[in-house]
């Protein structure tokens, strides 16, 4: 298992840095983060030790159990944020990428300082008609703008999820929204691009992929 991974965590990034510099950008300015949901923890540690160092996870009961006691490893949570949770996401997670609603980015916010261990956020756009979450990329400055200045909340830029369709035209015009909400909403993390449309995002500037089956492969 730890070599096979090890292999596919060089692959995937190979791939990457091919993109990129075919793209102009340099490599080294986007994260890898490997998404783990429905992965053992075993298959975690082995990615871990295979070179990756970010992971994410879509829920906040799975990865509380998965991620206990990694060291070493910066944990995002890229699912979406019930307030009740807050204090588990903090206590769990390094970055919460998907803060989709003021009330998201205040309980998370109030529950960093309750535990005293600061989050980096991410503000969730959506991109995509199929899409369940996301606020609209025209009312994320004012989103970010508030969590900032009323919570103290570190926003550091945006997240979106790519369009379920083959069409990469249609793709590449949502990432392409999705850079420009960036410009507006301030930060330097702008995390499109997973397993499927990652080309595209390299081509729209992402600075984070969130990679899952093209690492573990199928999940269980």
């Amino acid at each position: 298992m730890p070599n096979s991974l090890a292999t596919r965590i060089a692959s995937m990034r190979a791939s990457i840095d091919a993109v990129a510099r075919r793209a102009g950008r340099d490599p080294a300015a986007i994260v890898l983060v490997g998404v783990t949901k429905k992965q053992p923890r075993e298959s975690v540690v082995a990615a871990l030790e295979g070179g990756l160092t970010d992971v994410g996870e879509n829920y906040v009961q799975e990865a509380r159990e998965k991620y206990a006691g990694l060291a070493g490893a910066r944990k995002h949570f890229i699912g979406h944020v019930q307030t009740n949770k807050a204090k588990a996401i903090v206590e769990t997670f390094d970055v919460v990428q998907s803060i989709d609603r003021y009330d998201a980015g205040r309980a998370i916010a109030r529950a960093a300082r309750g535990v005293g261990r600061p989050v980096r956020a991410l503000v969730q756009i959506n991109v995509s008609p199929t899409e369940r979450f996301g606020i609209a990329p025209g009312d994320a400055p004012e989103l970010a703008a508030r969590l900032r200045d009323d919570e103290g909340l570190d926003v550091d830029g945006v997240m979106a999820i790519g369009p379920n369709t083959d069409n990469r035209a249609e793709i590449a015009r949502a990432f392409a929204l999705a850079a420009k909400t960036l410009g507006t909403v301030g930060g330097s993390t702008l995390s499109i691009g997973m397993s499927g449309d990652w080309e595209e995002a390299i081509g729209c500037g992402t600075t984070m992929l969130r990679i899952g089956t093209a690492i573990f492969g199928a999940r269980a």
